[in-house]
């Protein structure tokens, strides 16, 4: 039987996009603040995470997008019958029961929770918890650029019907994205109670470590070509620790020569009162293209 893990975490995942568009807005634009800096969403780093598990992990992934044989998108009940079957029970109160169970033996459930909106519903509060990631780099400039398609307008009414169409198509010249992040096993721990069910494990937390250092560099298509992983900072706290953390976006700077600037993340695990809860502290990233500077003390470092 797998180990439990018991303890608490905080850190921060910093996505570097060059010449990309990490996450886009519904009209195509990198998502901007309405003081005009660039942030992307908490789904858009659980979605490369996800995608990361699923296809090269191998991992049952519930929430996920797929296809029925007519290439429609299913339903949240088709999708539960695609993983697990059809529903065994009429009852109201066993169905909501079977369908936790089955829910979270999947490993994004047990991390990130959900909601099931369909034949019955559930709500689970899962062990990670993701803020939005914000452009901690000082310049926050999107351009914009034509491309062509290869077939022409089908409007026949159109002046422009025997022409093939114009696109467009809008990225980040650079940014770095910090996101913050929080684990507490615990939040699931009166739903693994009722149905017997298994708690979060080691393997579980390596399994996320993993999808937090390589999900977005994974995902590599037209669009986000240029997003990358850059940087994994792990922060473990003893045993039992009811210490809270704040969160790390803000104390997270990126010089305009592009480097990390940790130095404020520093102070604040340097003072007494954060120093002696804290079991651990990794720090994943790669030498050889990243920049850090004033790096927490007792921190381990890790090749990303």
């Amino acid at each position: 039987m797998a180990n439990q893990f018991s303890n608490r975490v905080y850190g921060c995942a910093i996505i570097k996009s060059v010449n990309s568009n990490y996450n886009a807005d519904f009209s195509g634009q990198p998502r901007k603040l309405p003081n005009g800096t660039v942030y992307a969403t908490d789904k858009a780093l659980k979605y490369s995470v996800r995608n990361y598990w699923k296809n090269a992990l191998n991992e049952n992934v519930f929430y996920f997008k797929s296809l029925t044989e007519s290439m429609s998108p299913r339903s949240l009940d088709e999708t539960y019958e695609k993983h697990f079957g059809k529903f065994q029970n009429t009852d109201k109160a066993k169905l909501r029961l079977e369908v936790l169970k089955n829910v979270l033996s999947c490993l994004d459930v047990r991390l990130f929770g959900g909601t099931y909106a369909g034949k019955t519903n559930i709500s689970i509060h899962g062990t990670c918890q993701i803020t939005h990631g914000v452009n901690r780099f000082g310049e926050n400039v999107i351009y914009s650029e034509q491309i062509m398609s290869p077939f022409r307008n089908s409007n026949e009414g159109s002046a422009e019907s025997t022409m093939t169409t114009l696109g467009s198509q809008s990225k980040l010249e650079e940014g770095h994205y910090v996101h913050h992040f929080s684990i507490n096993p615990k939040n699931i721990t009166d739903d693994v109670a009722r149905v017997g069910a298994a708690g979060l494990t080691d393997e579980d937390i390596a399994k996320l470590k993993e999808g937090l250092r390589k999900g977005a560099t994974y995902y590599d298509s037209a669009a986000k070509s240029g997003t990358e992983n850059e940087l994994l900072l792990w922060i473990q706290l003893k045993a039992n620790s009811k210490l809270v953390i704040p969160s790390l976006v803000e104390l997270v700077d990126v010089t305009k020569e592009r480097k990390i600037d940790l130095q404020k993340v520093k102070n604040l695990l340097a003072e007494p009162h954060i120093a002696s809860e804290v079991e651990k502290i990794e720090l994943y990233f790669n030498k050889e293209i990243t920049s850090v500077i004033n790096e927490p003390q007792n921190c381990q470092f890790i090749e990303l």
